[in-house]
């Protein structure tokens, strides 16, 4: 046989092997990347922050507190002060409880996903209410900004009574009153939160959605009115730390239109 007459090379076997090769490649760059920040996260988990509790007063340059939103402890109560229904946010609901008090919503625990839905089916099934008080430790931001857009809609009012807490993804729906009254011994707080529901992928993949997720809130907090100043200390501040905001910085930042004793 001359070689012309030889079969053909097995080119469909060539692409094959550099076809596996590149996905070979791609999940060992992929396990290695993931590995690289378990490495880099692992002083955080074995040395979580050193901040002082939620519990000790918060003065000027000194806002930064430990913040575990599922066992976080509430501020003290001071003497004459009525008890509180919750020793710490575990005892809160596990997602936003929603109940009527007059012309007033409670909205109390933390933030899930599926709440906004229930937040406008709260408002479908009570009428005429004119404020929503919040109580909670944050939560899912993308349903954080569903439900202010709701609020905003439904020209209600937002307050916070004496001991109440609004951390993490709460000041969105804070922003969202069309006045935001809030007792002066409540606490409002702000750090970096996630916009996705993946841990595992390495950090680059994630950064598209992070400042998609960053954009959006500050034009949602444009939208509102408020200053969007405020979230430079949102993006200071790690995930398991809070930064408590000064009442001066409530009202600079127009998160609130008014501070009540």
């Amino acid at each position: 046989m001359s070689p012309s007459e030889a079969s053909p090379p097995r080119r469909g076997w060539n692409t094959r092997r550099v076809l596996l090769a590149v996905l070979g490649l791609q999940l060992g760059m992929a396990v290695f990347l993931a590995g690289w920040d378990v490495i880099n996260a692992l002083p955080q988990m074995a040395w979580p922050s050193h901040q002082p509790q939620l519990t000790t007063p918060v003065t000027p340059g000194d806002q930064q507190r430990r913040y575990t939103p599922r066992d976080m402890p509430l501020p003290d109560t001071r003497p004459g002060t009525p008890e509180r229904p919750y020793r710490n946010t575990a005892d809160m609901p596990q997602r936003l409880e929603f109940r009527r008090e007059g012309d007033v919503l409670l909205a109390t625990g933390a933030i899930e996903s599926g709440d906004a839905l229930r937040f406008q089916e709260a408002l479908a099934r009570e009428p005429d209410l004119s404020r929503v008080r919040l109580n909670s430790p944050g939560g899912s931001v993308r349903d954080a900004l569903e439900i202010g857009r709701s609020l905003r809609a439904a020209g209600l009012e937002t307050v916070m009574d004496a001991q109440d807490v609004c951390f993490s993804a709460c000041p969105y729906m804070l922003a969202a009153g069309t006045a935001r009254r809030v007792h002066a011994d409540a606490q409002v707080g702000v750090h970096q939160h996630y916009f996705g529901k993946s841990t595992v992928l390495p950090a680059f993949l994630a950064v598209e959605d992070i400042q998609r997720g960053q954009g959006e809130v500050m034009s949602y907090l444009d939208a509102m009115g408020v200053d969007t100043l405020v979230m430079r200390h949102a993006l200071a501040t790690p995930p398991d730390e809070i930064y408590v905001l000064l009442q001066s910085e409530l009202l600079e930042y127009r998160l609130v239109t008014d501070v009540v004793e």
